[in-house]
């Protein structure tokens, strides 16, 4: 079956919990961040964006470990922590990129007159839940390491607990909003990013040089 056939009887949230899961799955398969992305999803498809979204997430959590190692060179720190930086750009543009498939698939709802705005777009929820896939994960592989003593254990068990309560309840809440959305009960509203520190015209270090 394709993969895009099997997400079409799921709601929204567990069709992308599938898509992160599988692309973090798929990352530890080699454990390397400079491991190419094999994206299975059809070009242009949301599950295709989902998918991307979480191994640019993935990744960069793994150079956030990397950097932390106290002995790390100093020039490697600093290629590292540049690297960081265009992830964390990639990872804004592709959540604006996935806030313009939602906007453009409600697009001809109309809002009641009474209709709220959300405090944030479908999106950016979206970016907390993949973010909360990779926690999970992590926290998971903490409770099965069998070098680690039992308090460790117990404590990152708790933690597992709590962290698959908050994705069944990050999850059930970005659903609601996409059927108010959809039902005109609340409307969205995308912001763009402004990343100032990136535009060479508003980071006073680089216009001022």
């Amino acid at each position: 079956m394709h993969p895009n056939q099997e997400l079409l009887s799921m709601s929204f949230t567990e069709q992308a919990n599938k898509i992160f899961n599988q692309a973090i799955r798929d990352y530890h398969l080699t454990d390397n961040v400079d491991t190419s992305i094999q994206n299975p999803y059809s070009r242009d498809s949301i599950e295709r964006s989902l998918y991307l979204k979480c191994w640019i997430d993935t990744v960069q959590w793994h150079l956030e470990d990397i950097i932390r190692d106290p002995h790390i060179d100093p020039t490697e720190a600093l290629g590292l922590k540049r690297r960081i930086d265009r992830s964390n750009q990639d990872r804004t543009d592709l959540v604006e990129e996935i806030d313009s498939y939602f906007r453009q698939r409600y697009s001809e709802v109309e809002p009641l007159p009474e209709a709220r705005l959300n405090t944030e777009s479908p999106a950016w929820a979206i970016d907390r839940l993949s973010i909360l896939a990779l926690k999970i994960w992590h926290m998971k592989e903490q409770t099965e390491r069998k070098d680690a003593d039992k308090d460790h254990v117990a404590r990152c068990q708790a933690k597992l607990d709590v962290l698959l309560e908050q994705q069944k309840d990050l999850s059930t809440a970005i659903d609601q909003l996409l059927e108010d959305i959809e039902a005109g009960v609340k409307y969205m509203k995308v912001y763009r990013q402004m990343k100032m520190y990136n535009d060479p015209n508003t980071n006073p270090v680089l216009y001022k040089k």
